[in-house]
């Protein structure tokens, strides 16, 4: 069954192997992992969806609660959250076809990001079954090549969120993490 795990990581060289390397060991297959600097630029924001049993879901989230670099994580699965996937889809069709492509494209809340005079490139956003249902639609008029992006991810529970008090400017960054462990 999929996990989708969210991190709040300090933005240091090695956190990504480190995570990456507690699933390689318990033998957990990263189906999409995504990774971006947060606001603060001391952190960045992990969303990671994993293959694990049921059963060991919460030992996921306590493995990496434990891990050097860590500052927070959590189950975003089944919890009120919004998740969130970009494709991107190139797709080749004969005149014809392209303007029902469009409006397709419009129903699902697409957009034409280029255009040739062989077909377009569309970006979508939306849930992961409704962008598998989009790459469906799209197959069936003509050759496509599909790229992902990996789930990305914000929780809606309001106990899950840390709010600190602004960080002073000029202040350092360990004193920015002092700032918020002091709370």
């Amino acid at each position: 069954m999929q996990q989708i795990v969210s991190l709040l990581v300090e933005n240091k060289p090695g956190a990504l192997m480190r995570v990456t390397g507690l699933f390689s060991q318990r033998g957990y297959n990263i189906e999409s992992l995504t990774v971006a600097r947060t606001l603060d630029p001391t952190l960045s924001r992990m969303t990671i969806t994993v293959d694990v049993e049921q059963s060991v879901r919460g030992q996921v989230i306590k493995q990496m609660n434990k891990l050097i670099n860590v500052l927070q994580a959590a189950d975003v699965t089944d919890g009120p959250a919004v998740n969130r996937e970009l494709v991107l889809v190139r797709i080749r069709m004969n005149q014809q076809t392209r303007t029902a492509v469009l409006k397709e494209a419009e129903i699902f809340g697409a957009r034409v990001v280029d255009s040739t005079t062989e077909g377009f490139c569309l970006e979508a956003t939306g849930d992961p079954e409704k962008l598998d249902e989009f790459i469906d639609v799209m197959r069936s008029y003509g050759e496509i090549e599909a790229t992902r992006s990996g789930i990305v991810s914000v929780s809606l529970d309001n106990k899950k969120l840390r709010l600190s008090p602004p960080i002073p400017r000029g202040a350092a960054p360990e004193e920015a993490l002092e700032l918020q462990n002091a709370e």
